[in-house]
C-alpha cells in the first residue's frame, strides 16, 4: 500500500510565521500524499478578548459558547486556513483548504458530559473517507480547520488532534498511514524547561505513570490519547514532535514515538 501521512500542527507554530514557515517547507517535501490539519492558535484567543468574549479552557480544550463558536470559525476555517494554503501553493503545492464542514467531510454531535458543558464542541462520529480519497488521488495536498458540523446546519469546535487521529484512522484500510502531531517542542518531555529531556518511546504504561505524576499534563493528554487509539485501528505508526523539523520525524528519527 502507498504511503499517507497525516500531519497536524499545533496553534504555537501557526502563531510564530518563522516557525510556520519552516514546517509547510518540510511538508511540502513529503514524497506521496500528505494531509495537513490545523490547530488555532493564539489569534482565536486575542480576538475574543479584544471583543471582550471571555475563554475558558479545560485540559486544552476550548469551551465554545455562540459568541465564541463564531470567531473560531471566523479564524481557523478562514483566516489561517487560507495563510497555509497561500504558502504552500508559493512552495509548489497544490494545497486544498476544507473545513470538516465542507463536503460533508467530518460529521460531529455536540459534545454530552456530564462534569463539564464545553459548548459547542463536537465529538466526531464519521469521516467522508470517499471524498478524501477521490481528493488524494487528484494528488491534491489537502489543509483542514477544526471547525465540524452535525448535519443539522449547526457548526462545532472540535480539537484538531482529534480530527486528525479520525483522518489516520478512516484510511488506514487504504494507505500505510503514518501520523504526526507537530508542536513547538522536541517530543514529549520529562521536563518542560529542557528540550534535551525527550521521552524517545512511550506507552501506555509510561503515560499512566507521568499521568500520575503530572509529567504530562493539560494540551499532551488528548494529543496522546489519540495517539493510542490511531495505532488501536490500524495506523502504522504515530510521532510527536517539533515541527519545523518534519523531515526526522517522518524518518522516525526525532520526537516522540508512541507505542503499544
Amino acid at each position: 500500500m502507498e504511503s499517507l501521512y497525516v500531519i497536524k500542527i499545533g496553534g504555537n507554530i501557526v502563531d510564530n510565521p518563522i516557525l510556520l514557515t519552516a514546517c509547510l517547507q518540510s511538508f511540502a517535501k513529503v514524497k506521496g500524499q500528505a494531509i495537513l490539519v490545523h490547530g488555532g492558535g493564539k489569534l482565536a484567543t486575542s480576538m475574543a478578548d479584544s471583543m471582550g468574549v471571555q475563554q475558558t479552557m479545560v485540559e486544552g480544550r476550548r469551551i465554545t459558547d455562540e459568541a465564541t463558536l463564531k470567531i473560531v470559525t471566523m479564524v481557523y476555517a478562514g483566516y489561517i486556513n487560507k495563510n497555509i494554503v497561500a504558502q504552500l501553493q508559493a512552495e509548489g503545492v497544490n494545497a486544498i483548504g476544507l473545513s470538516g464542514v465542507d463536503g460533508n467531510l467530518i460529521l460531529a454531535h455536540k459534545r454530552v458530559n456530564a462534569a463539564i458543558d464545553f459548548g459547542m464542541v463536537g465529538d466526531i462520529d464519521a469521516v467522508n473517507t470517499k471524498l478524501l480519497n477521490q481528493m488524494l488521488l487528484n494528488n491534491s495536498r489537502l489543509v483542514i480547520a477544526p471547525i465540524t458540523h452535525d448535519g443539522k446546519g449547526q457548526l462545532l469546535n472540535t480539537n484538531a488532534d482529534t480530527i486528525a487521529q479520525s483522518i489516520a484512522t478512516s484510511l488506514a484500510t487504504t494507505y500505510q498511514v503514518h501520523l504526526i502531531y507537530g508542536f513547538e517542542k522536541e517530543g514529549v518531555l520529562k521536563d518542560v524547561n529542557d528540550s534535551s529531556s525527550v521521552i524517545t518511546k512511550l506507552d501506555k504504561l509510561l503515560y499512566k505513570k507521568f499521568k500520575e505524576e503530572q509529567i504530562v499534563t493539560e494540551g499532551m493528554i488528548p494529543k496522546i490519547d489519540n495517539a493510542f487509539s490511531a495505532l488501536e485501528h490500524g495506523v502504522q505508526s504515530v510521532i510527536i514532535g517539533k515541527a519545523e523539523r518534519m523531515d526526522e520525524l517522518i524518518k522516525g528519527t526525532a520526537g516522540t514515538t508512541i507505542t503499544n
